[in-house]
């Protein structure tokens, strides 16, 4: 297949199967499909993980539903490997199985397969428990934003073959939404990596194949299959810009936003290694590594987030722009009514940065979506777009620069939308004296902030590039990068460093002493490498709530 996903391939994956996708150190990591049209579909998952279970997750497609056996060892070749529980592979969720496994030892890595009627075997997959007590090192790899025709999933692939990470984090924006030919264009597009459906997904089935599409993906079965991941999503899980009662793309003749969007939450959780809420749970989750850290996990998008303002809305009309401007910031910006997390949510988190800290636990963070820190457009943002830019980017930019000499941001779906949440969220963990750490995605691009409350240091803002979605570079062609993330860091005072010309992921080491983030910048995207050219460190110390290097 040498690594293209084409359309032949992908009609077949809800019935063929995906074969051995070597681990680190196990096997030799060829993929290879399956003689019949039957069975292990779409390779092994794992997470949610505790100090004393994980949950496992396969994909088996029989004649009827399956019940599945679930066998664990503490070594790859599984000679002492015992039962530990079953799953059921049923039509009712495509065939998509997963188990709770509970009983295990504290920060212990484990390896898993399922076990088919037939005694056929999935691949094998590793996994951990965390660790309790003292806790001198915890690793992480922070993704978001893979979107599948752009390019390949290179971050997934250098990720999956590393041993010196615990595991996954993935912010959001897992799969697109989009129709081929929407985004990216046909001309963009990477030949090969096509998507199923073509059209915009809307449909339960279409979800589900849109799924199927992406996971068959080799290097993301292998980061799955290499590491447990905690995963929430973002918008386009569900659609573009979304919030509890709608979505920019969301349209009146494509029916009901909110049956579309409980297909959308259905099918996530069949096809990701993630807690079913049928006990009525909470969309949100925290994770403790031992004394070392809790991983807080938040949901931004269908449980409290109001409606994204217009910045659009403030140029609309007579008179002077300035006073429009302003007025659109004191009164409907600066709105104390509009929330990202909701009430419930919001008194949630609030409560687990005094747990954290309160239970002596070194640091608290927090895992989301959208980036946190203030972005401002500099004012060399007008020079930037090119002659041949649409006319919407040139408007976006010279309002943009507008917006921020009234003070405004650029972007109002993110968190620069809800300055007065985003205060009362950071001034929650500074009552709690966290050593708070936000991680972010969404941006597409690499970022590192200070985040302060009216100048009182709040904690850090370590952001991921993207996957493969493209960043600031799509719209400042010609233009230096290092010019451009120049100009955002001296525009913006709590942002410390960005780099926006690179596609990539982040990891974030943990240890009592600092907190150290690394960004790390593919080559490219356009052919299967792991080459990386960039990378950027820069570490917190415990206590000290900047960045200090």
């Amino acid at each position: 297949m040498n690594g293209i996903i084409d359309r032949r391939f992908i009609l077949k994956a809800g019935t063929m199967g995906l074969g051995a996708l070597a681990l680190p150190g196990i096997g030799s990591g060829i993929a290879r499909a399956f003689e019949n049209m039957t069975g292990f579909t779409h390779g092994v998952a794992s997470g949610e993980p505790s100090a004393s279970s994980v949950l496992l997750w396969t994909r088996y497609v029989g004649t009827s539903d399956s019940k599945l056996d679930i066998e664990l060892s503490t070594s790859p070749d599984f000679t002492e490997a015992r039962q530990a529980g079953t799953a059921m592979a049923s039509a009712e969720r495509d065939f998509t199985a997963k188990s709770v496994v509970s009983g295990l030892e504290p920060n212990s890595w484990y390896f898993y397969r399922f076990v088919a009627p037939d005694g056929s075997k999935s691949v094998i997959g590793r996994t951990r428990t965390l660790p309790v007590g003292d806790v001198s090192r915890f690793a992480l790899g922070v993704f978001s934003c893979s979107n599948l025709p752009f390019g390949h999933f290179n971050a997934y692939a250098h990720a999956a073959a590393r041993n010196d990470l615990d595991l996954m984090l993935h912010l959001g924006d897992y799969i697109y939404e989009y129709a081929i030919g929407t985004y990216p264009s046909v001309e963009q597009a990477l030949p090969g990596r096509i998507l199923q459906p073509d059209t915009e997904i809307l449909t339960l089935a279409d979800y589900r194949l849109r799924y199927a599409a992406y996971r068959t993906d080799p290097d993301l079965q292998r980061l799955h299959q290499a590491y447990p991941m905690l995963a929430m999503w973002d918008d386009h899980e569900i659609t573009n810009d979304s919030w509890k009662n709608g979505a920019q793309n969301h349209q009146p003749d494509e029916g009901d936003y909110q049956t579309r969007r409980r297909i959308a939450e259905r099918v996530y959780r069949e096809w990701m290694p993630v807690r079913d809420l049928n006990d009525g749970g909470d969309l949100w989750s925290s994770y403790d590594i031992g004394q070392l850290a809790t991983i807080i996990m938040t949901e931004s998008r269908l449980a409290g987030r109001d409606q994204q303002v217009e910045l659009a809305s403030a140029f609309k009309g007579e008179g002077d722009i300035a006073a429009r401007l302003k007025t659109f910031r004191d009164d409907v910006w600066m709105d104390p009514n509009r929330s990202v997390l909701g009430e419930k949510q919001s008194k949630w988190l609030g409560k687990e940065f005094a747990r954290s800290k309160g239970g002596d636990t070194v640091w608290q963070v927090w895992g989301q979506q959208c980036v946190m820190g203030s972005l401002k457009s500099p004012p060399e943002t007008a020079n930037w777009i090119p002659d041949n830019a649409p006319d919407y980017v040139r408007t976006r930019a010279l309002g943009g620069v507008m917006a921020a000499q009234a003070g405004l941001p650029f972007n109002m779906d993110s968190w620069d939308g809800y300055p007065v949440a985003r205060a009362a969220h950071l001034s929650a963990a500074m009552e709690a004296d966290s050593d708070l750490i936000v991680l972010s995605g969404d941006s597409h691009n690499g970022w590192a902030f200070d985040l302060d409350v009216e100048g009182r240091p709040a904690g850090v803002e370590f952001a991921t590039h993207s996957v493969s979605s493209p960043g600031f570079e799509a719209y400042t062609k010609g233009v230096a990068p290092n010019d451009v993330s120049n100009a955002l860091v001296r525009a913006n005072d709590q942002l410390k460093w960005a780099d926006t010309n690179h596609r990539g992921y982040m990891t974030v080491t943990l240890s009592p002493e600092s907190a150290e983030a690394e960004w790390l910048g593919l080559d490219t995207i356009r052919e299967r490498s792991t080459k990386m050219t960039m990378t950027q460190k820069h570490r917190v110390m415990a206590g000290a709530k900047t960045i200090s290097a």
